[in-house]
């Protein structure tokens, strides 16, 4: 089984993720909603294990 090597990094609201190559992607998070640059995508988190995220 391959190891892969994944890192996060959280500066308010911003948040930049890393792999072993450097930076993948990075994405805003502002209380339940988020959004990710490589996925173009927004999701909110719903009371309960609910979420909600776009197409």
């Amino acid at each position: 089984m391959p190891m892969h090597f994944r890192a996060r990094r959280k500066f308010g609201p911003l948040v930049f993720n890393f792999g072993k190559s450097g930076m993948t992607s990075w994405g805003l998070q502002i209380g339940r909603w988020s959004w990710n640059s490589r996925t173009r995508r927004q999701s909110v988190d719903l009371p309960g294990p609910v979420s909600w995220r776009s197409r």
